[in-house]
């Protein structure tokens, strides 16, 4: 459906990814892109949904850079792929102490990501504490870093997240805060898989076959 342009350093030294190419002709991609341009005029939060591989994280780009936001850093955390221990730290950063291995104060992605995008994929994967503290900086915007019991900084973030789960089936089975769903699903836009967009096999071939050959030249 959609493949990256090459990344751009992020502020913390990462790699982000270029402004996405969207590649495709059916009638419910182009319906997708439709609504992503909508929902960058706003600031509302959205949540993306649809299965493992369908690219996401792209439209989530594109929302970004569409967005009076675009100058500003698009920061992705993988909510799957970082341990609980670690990720508060990672979006809310830490002080000086306030853990093993924690040998200075550390910015969290949250902070990096001032007047940006903050794009948390995998959300469901959460802990049950993780999401209660995310859900109390969604209330004031407040970061509070691990181990600090006074310092506290004010960050203007806009939310982007995404799941390849059911969302509501998650609440009801007790493993997700029905209060924060209701905080991110403000918008939701749904990405349905290639065999539901048969039209988009071509142009995705086609797009494959042109860059294979001029990678070969």
């Amino acid at each position: 459906m959609v493949s990256g342009r090459a990344p751009r350093p992020a502020p913390d030294g990462s790699q982000l990814p270029g402004k996405p190419l969207i590649v495709g002709r059916s009638a419910a991609l182009l319906q997708i892109c439709a609504l992503a341009e909508r929902v960058a005029e706003g600031d509302a939060k959205v949540l993306i949904t649809g299965e493992s591989g369908v690219g996401k994280d792209l439209i989530a780009q594109l929302i970004h850079f569409r967005s009076r936001r675009a100058a500003q850093p698009f920061i992705a955390v993988n909510c799957a792929g970082v341990p609980e221990t670690l990720l508060e730290s990672q979006l809310f950063g830490h002080v000086k102490g306030a853990f093993t291995d924690a040998f200075r104060d550390k910015i969290g992605v949250l902070q990096q990501a001032h007047h940006g995008t903050i794009f948390l994929d995998e959300v469901t994967e959460m802990s049950l504490h993780m999401q209660a503290v995310f859900l109390r900086f969604l209330e004031n915007g407040e970061i509070q870093p691990v181990g600090s019991d006074t310092m506290r900084t004010q960050v203007d973030v806009r939310v982007i997240a995404a799941t390849n789960k059911d969302l509501a089936a998650a609440v009801a089975a007790g493993q997700f805060r029905e209060d924060l769903m209701y905080r991110l699903d403000v918008v939701q836009i749904r990405v349905p898989p290639l065999r539901e967009r048969v039209e988009d096999i071509r142009a995705l071939v086609e797009h494959q076959l042109s860059k294979a050959g001029g990678a070969s030249r």
